[in-house]
């Protein structure tokens, strides 16, 4: 009787362990962004579902002196809004395992939307790639994870 037990018990930890590791690998949750030129931290960011589509809001700013800025170059309804809270990703789609695109990705350093696309980094599921594209030209940057 004790064996099996002790076997059950080894079986229901190794499922939940599983779950948690199924769980820390997908695109949703918190997220540090690092600016690719400078290296440094600049936000934390919220990647969520909503309505089947991945969408993404800015929770905190990281910079020193910049947290309540406004994003003076933004147009229309977004300008001189402030950027904590400003949803930067709206309405991506699935596009295979993992890898989500679409056609709003803002930069609220340059008010600029570009057509994106963000995947897990396959070596590092704790680091997701974010790209954004114009025209032909892309730039990519890498996010962290926040437990």
């Amino acid at each position: 009787m004790k064996k099996e037990m002790r076997n059950r018990l080894v079986l229901v930890v190794g499922l939940v362990s599983c779950g948690f590791q199924l769980s820390a690998q997908t695109v949703f949750g918190k997220w540090k962004t690092i600016d690719d030129t400078t290296g440094e931290a600049k936000a934390i960011v919220e990647v969520y579902q909503k309505d089947n589509t991945l969408n993404a809001k800015i929770l905190q700013i990281l910079e020193e002196g910049r947290e309540d800025a406004v994003c003076i170059k933004c147009k229309g309804d977004l300008k001189d809004k402030p950027v904590k809270g400003m949803h930067i990703i709206k309405d991506f789609k699935p596009n295979g395992t993992n890898e989500y695109k679409g056609t709003y990705l803002l930069d609220p350093e340059n008010g600029t939307t570009y057509r994106g696309k963000l995947w897990l980094d396959e070596d590092n599921t704790n680091r997701l790639k974010v790209r954004g594209y114009v025209a032909f030209l892309f730039r990519t940057q890498t996010w962290h994870r926040v437990n």
